[in-house]
């Protein structure tokens, strides 16, 4: 991974250093956050590949990555043998992987007329620009044409066409932002018609091509440990060649005709099929340059689901191949926390340095195949109904020692797609899975901090050493992110935990994957900046009627003294309507005076050393000030809004020192710069077709959004309006600061009072929480990995530095990540989070956070350590940046073609031994009901009424939360509660918690005698059935009958009933387990908010989307054709 620009963040071996101080970024009026930059060798990665015209033609196909695509030596290749993870006997050579890529001299390919360097074929056009995954803009030199439902994720990179970047020089001058404007037209690979499915091997339900037969496999679809497959004449059809090109373009016409598969035995050692002169192999679709499109082979467009004819009982209940595979496990049981039946092998330490530190040979050729394990157990999901786990689903944990398993970092914080990662980037291609890390960096942790004179970090790459580096003895370590060999300095052989010398393998660094510096003065080159908190209030007559100001007002009041900060601490307001109003607090004066600024075109401020004060000494004032605010505009009828002007008015005061702009808007902006006109028609809101205006109406919001991240000043916006806004646009503000959106739609303070409190509470937890200020953050990776692009709010600076001048503990990022060079001769690669912040208190921290993973080297054990819930997080990430870049309609096909790509590969390329029905692992048994959750989710559902700026505000979360409260977002938690009991229930502080099971989210699952908490994550639903047992409307809800509920229930009464108390205990265990505060709504069957509710019972059919089963039935029909 290159080091470009590390010296901007923690300074190089050379003595520079990172100035976190204001300073104007020269290229910020160009950046697109989200793209990667200084990484020549990486083809662009493209998550909106450009859709070319399709050619005529009657299928479509994969077109694969660029790896020699394998002749299928059965139709269904076994995984490789298994090896062994012990250590060999002293004297014996340990058993490792078997080569990944053989010499091309070897095997070389027919086509292949010399060995030669390994370059991709000269192209008529260079690789695809890349696009930035955050940016809402295309480029404008580069009109896009419309892109095809693919996401190319796992793109193998292409080797340099000159001589190799430098991994230690950083770049020269800034690096600019955006898509290289030379980079000229994409090269598209082509697909045909979308009239037609093809796949690129032939499923098991097509014919077979001619060719050997399947090899003897075990009764459970897997190759039994201790087994090789039977012997095969020629290597060549396993041969991985990463940089190979293609032998020609993907043909056009249709697909070679594929004979039956014969009848009689079938050899198992007959010749593969050669390479046909237009560079396909018989069985393999076609190859595309340097590209892996990941849905380019299905129709735009969802096809109606399979005939009505088509139920459970077409297909046999137990096929013939299956009938010694365990029994299906019982619908109640959860998932496992370990996913692989064998535990982890004891982990020796070799000689050379001892400590958990030591990675030990013993991981050579670490391999999961030595069971078939339980995340494998294959689930025909149309014929096993009850797939949910009673209990959330828990992190799979990855394959390694347990010593290092146990050190690893907590998943909650840093997790990842696969926990298992692939040796090559054509064996990610293959299992057709992103690959990419899901981060909750600032979250609230008790952490073991150290301060120290001296921060080891090595010297080449500047990682952070940490639980993974190799001591070679006690005065030598080696970094496990480049292998350098660095020495242990002098003060770091004292450790200050035990007190003793000469153990730096015991140190807190090398014992947490988590672990907070004290920073020292080199690391800053000005003094930590001050706490400066400016509020930017809407004071017009629309903001006046929602009464939202009182709430702020009070809740400032109450929690003044609570502002994260010192004695240096400022704070500033400024209100706005058609004019801007400033406020000088300077100390002295008997009562705060307003200053009224009218000239919005030419801002400027009045008195600025008055206008930002220090709190301690002038609170008094401010305290005034928040008394008096709400009655000074209550009669105010002035209906317009300047907000443009009013935020260039709040950067001019805040950028000298950096700090956080709090903006409360209620309306959508009319005057000066920045105006905005409704884009919105109420009457093509539930229509079917695209979505229009998710992307800005002006750019003016982005520019300044960057130009406070130059001045390290971070915008978060409240936005609390009954009517459109335009959020598509305002957003930018937060988005590119680093900030946050904070929505509230149909606020009033009268009409909506679970608003009402949703804000206040929103609002306490936003102005006491922890905060870091002129914050940047690197994510680094084990080289041979490489970082391509950018999830979440935030200004990527320089190739992998994101700028973030506010950190918060409730955000979330993610990261795609593909393979550069071939992993073949590691058993673990590392990824390192370092976020370098100033905290209220004015010191400079390093927070640090590093995972582990192994490598492996077969499909089975990809797939075997898929995280489903972080591949749906991701996958919702690049969703939404294909709505806003291309189309709804793309992202929606691109998210099913997830689903029939993954699934399809399983079948494919693990499964050795077919049956009918959609086969999936137990591992990736809830992907295809994740999908359909996120295509009626809010963000992404058509055919309902649904308001433009719901669903930007849905995006805005998908795309900033943490995993674990998205994921309640796209997949809500349904729960029974008129029946809750203590059995299996958790006591926190002497307050015992029910735990009741989770429910399919369906209406079958609902009764009319019954009540149902629904957990949708930003809200939460408690529906009443109309037969509803009095006990529970009398101890709970406390009404007589179901005739007496409030139709706008939103609190429960604190009645002295055990059923209350559990009750409200379980809400309010729900509750705590997040930062925001989601309202509750008490529903029956005639309230208003039904539909809501309804509407998340993803499992359903209703006008314009599949249900569950049929949505299973459409998979079904494309993995097999």
């Amino acid at each position: 991974m290159s080091t470009a620009g590390f010296n901007s963040q923690n300074g190089t071996g050379t003595g520079q250093t990172y100035a976190n101080g204001p300073s104007q970024n020269p290229v910020a009026m160009q950046q697109h956050p989200g793209v990667s930059y200084g990484m020549p060798h990486q083809p662009a990665y493209n998550p909106m590949q450009a859709k070319a015209p399709a050619p005529p033609g009657p299928g479509l196909h994969y077109p694969s990555g660029p790896y020699q695509p394998i002749p299928p030596v059965s139709s269904y290749q076994p995984a490789p043998p298994p090896h062994n993870s012990y250590p060999a006997p002293q004297g014996q050579p340990l058993l490792t992987r078997p080569q990944m890529g053989a010499p091309p001299s070897i095997h070389t390919p027919p086509q292949s007329a010399s060995p030669g360097p390994r370059m991709p074929p000269a192209q008529a056009t260079p690789p695809p620009p890349a696009v930035s995954s955050s940016s809402y803009y295309p480029n404008p030199q580069h009109p896009q044409p419309m892109a095809p439902a693919a996401w190319q994720y796992n793109t193998a990179a292409p080797p340099p066409m000159g001589p190799p970047p430098s991994m230690s020089t950083p770049p020269r001058g800034p690096v600019a932002n955006h898509v290289n404007p030379a980079a000229g037209p994409t090269a598209q690979p082509p697909h045909s018609s979308p009239a037609a499915y093809s796949s690129a091997q032939p499923p098991h339900s097509a014919a077979q091509p001619p060719g050997p037969g399947m090899p003897p496999t075990s009764l459970h679809g897997y190759i039994q440990p201790g087994t090789a497959p039977p012997p095969m004449n020629p290597m060549a059809p396993q041969t991985y060649q990463p940089s190979r090109g293609p032998y020609g373009p993907p043909p056009t016409g249709p697909p070679p005709t594929m004979k039956p598969p014969p009848t009689g035995p079938q050899m198992a050692n007959a010749t593969p099929p050669p390479p046909k002169a237009d560079g396909t192999v018989a069985g393999n679709g076609p190859q595309a340059p340097n590209s892996y499109n990941h849905v380019d082979s299905k129709m735009a467009g969802m096809p109606q689901p399979g005939p009505p004819g088509r139920h459970l009982g077409h297909y046999p209940s137990l096929p013939p191949g299956y009938q010694n595979t365990p029994s299906p496990v019982h619908p109640g049981m959860q998932a496992a926390t370990q996913p692989y039946t064998q535990a982890p092998q004891p982990y020796q330490q070799p000689p050379g340095g001892p400590g958990p530190a030591q990675l030990s040979p013993s991981l050579a050729g670490l391999s999961l195949q030595s069971s078939t394990p339980e995340a494998l157990r294959v689930v025909n999901l149309l014929q096993e109904r009850n797939l949910l786990p009673p209990t959330p689903i828990p992190a799979p944990t990855p394959c390694l020692p347990q010593d290092l398993q146990k050190i690893n970092c907590n998943p909650e914080v840093f997790r990842s797609t696969l926990t298992s990662i692939p040796q090559t980037q054509s064996l990610l291609n293959k299992a057709k899975m992103p690959l990419g890390l899901l981060l909750h960096p600032f979250k609230d942790l008790s952490l073991p901090v150290v301060t120290s004179s001296t921060i080891v970090r090595c010297r080449s790459c500047r990682t952070y050493i940490n639980p993974f580096v190799s001591f070679l003895d006690q005065r030598r370590w080696k970094c496990n992110l480049c292998f350098r060999v660095n020495d242990v300095p002098e003060e770091f052989m004292y450790n200050p935990v035990s007190r003793s010398y000469g153990e730096p393998h015991k140190r807190p660094e090398v014992q947490n994957a988590t672990i907070e510096f004290i920073a020292p003065s080199e690391y800053m080159l000005r003094p930590p900046q001050p706490a400066v908190y400016l509020f930017v209030l809407d004071v017009s007559h629309n903001a006046v009627e929602t009464g939202y100001l009182n709430v702020f007002c009070q809740s400032l009041l109450e929690n003044i003294n609570a502002l994260p900060g010192d004695s240096r601490t400022k704070v500033g307001f400024i209100t706005f309507d058609s004019t801007i109003h400033f406020y000088n607090l300077q100390e002295g004066l008997s009562q705060p005076q307003m200053l009224i600024v009218s000239d919005i075109e030419d801002i400027f401020l009045p008195t600025p050393d008055s206008l930002l004060v220090n709190l301690n000494e002038c609170k008094e004032l401010v305290q005034d000030l928040l008394k008096s605010l709400p009655t000074l505009f209550e009669k105010t009828m002035e209906t317009q809004s300047a907000l443009g002007s009013a935020l260039q008015a709040a950067f001019k005061l805040v950028s000298p020192t950096g700090g956080r702009m709090s903006v409360f808007q209620t309306q959508l902006p009319n005057l000066g710069v920045g105006a905005l006109q409704s884009r919105e028609d109420p009457n093509q809101r539930a229509s079917a077709k695209d979505i229009p205006h998710l992307s800005p109406a002006t750019d003016f919001y982005k520019k300044l959004a960057l130009d406070c991240s130059g001045q390290q000043v971070a915008v978060d916006l409240f936005l609390l309006s009954s009517q459109y806004c335009d959020l598509a646009s305002l957003g930018c503000i937060s988005r590119y600061s680093a900030g946050s959106v904070y929505y509230y739609p149909s606020y009033h303070h009268q009409h909506n009072p679970a608003q009402v409190e949703c804000f206040q509470k929103d609002l306490k937890r936003y102005l006491t929480r922890k905060i870091g200020f002129e914050a940047v953050m690197r994510i680094r990776c084990t080289k041979g990995m490489s970082i391509h692009t950018f999830h979440g709010n935030f200004f990527v600076r320089s190739t992998d530095l994101l700028s973030l001048p506010n950190v918060n503990p409730d955000a979330g990022f993610a990261v795609q990540m593909s393979i550069e060079e071939n992993l073949d001769d590691m058993q673990v690669v590392s990824f390192q989070a370092a976020l370098l912040y100033t905290s209220s208190k004015g010191e400079r921290r390093i927070r640090v956070h590093t995972l582990c993973l192994p490598v492996v080297n077969s499909l089975s054990d990809i797939f075997a350590g898929a995280d489903v819930q972080a591949i749906t997080g991701l996958l919702a990430c690049m969703a939404v940046d294909r709505s806003v870049t291309a189309s709804m309609g793309d992202a929606r096909d691109a998210m099913t073609n997830a689903a029939i790509d993954s699934l399809s590969s399983y079948r494919q390329s693990v499964l050795t031994i077919q049956q009918p029905g959609l086969l999936a692992p137990v591992c990736l048994r809830l992907f295809p009901l994740f999908i359909l959750a996120l295509l009626k989710q809010k963000a992404f559902r058509t055919g309902t009424s649904t308001r433009l700026d719901d669903r930007v505000a849905a995006m805005c979360q998908l795309k900033y939360q943490p995993l674990i409260y998205s994921m309640l977002m796209i997949h809500p938690a349904l729960y029974r509660v008129d029946d809750l009991n203590d059995e299996g229930a958790l006591n926190i502080s002497e307050r015992t918690i029910p735990q009741p099971k989770l429910l399919q989210l369906s209406v079958e699952k609902l009764s009319r005698e019954a009540a149902f908490l629904m957990d949708a994550g930003t809200v939460i639903y408690l529906w009443i059935g109309r037969n509803c047992h009095p006990t529970f409307l009398t101890q709970v809800l406390g009404v007589p009958n179901y005739a007496a509920v409030p139709e706008n229930l939103y609190m429960l009464p604190e009645l002295d009933t055990a059923e209350s108390q559990r009750t409200r205990a379980f809400i309010g265990w729900l509750r705590d387990q997040r930062p925001f505060f989601p309202p509750l709504h008490v529903i029956r069957d005639e309230s208003q908010r039904k539909a809501s509710f309804m509407q998340n019972m993803v499992e359903d059919r209703t006008e314009s989307a599949l249900s569950y089963y049929e949505f299973l039935l459409h998979l079904q029909q494309q993995i097999s054709k």
